[in-house]
């Protein structure tokens, strides 16, 4: 797992790349890719900010920014697309599926039942594709 600290030389925007790479896999680079013919400047700052700033701090290791990115973004309720991939990249960085269950059935509490139904639905979508995934690498 990736270290949160900057390679010496390394540059916000090759931090971010290399963050990104690790954490979200496949799943962030389809963002990117989706992104890229109609904002390439935002594609920039989503490298530079979130993944080689915040993502590579010290003082928390990336399962437990994405702990807290899994619950923020359930808890927000309008971002069923950013809850997926961040999901995805749980599962990437060793948070367990009943792990993650337990997280979005947690925002019940603080969000909503809402939330942690659409939260949950997310959940089961990404866990049925990975398993997929899983199963045809097999």
């Amino acid at each position: 797992m990736m270290q949160n600290s900057p390679i010496s030389g390394e540059s916000r925007l090759e931090r971010g790349r290399r963050a990104l790479a690790e954490i979200d896999g496949a799943a962030g680079q389809n963002v990117i890719e989706a992104l890229e013919g109609i904002a390439p400047d935002f594609v920039t700052y989503l490298f530079e900010f979130p993944f080689g700033d915040i993502y590579c701090r010290p003082g928390l290791n990336l399962r437990d920014r994405e702990i807290a990115t899994i619950a923020a973004l359930t808890a927000m309720g309008t971002a069923a697309p950013q809850l997926k991939v961040h999901i995805e990249a749980g599962l990437n960085v060793g948070i367990s599926q009943a792990e993650i269950t337990e997280i979005l059935m947690q925002m019940a509490v603080y969000a909503g039942f809402p939330a942690a139904l659409n939260g949950l639905f997310a959940a089961k979508e990404v866990f049925a594709r990975h398993e997929a995934v899983t199963e045809a690498g097999a």
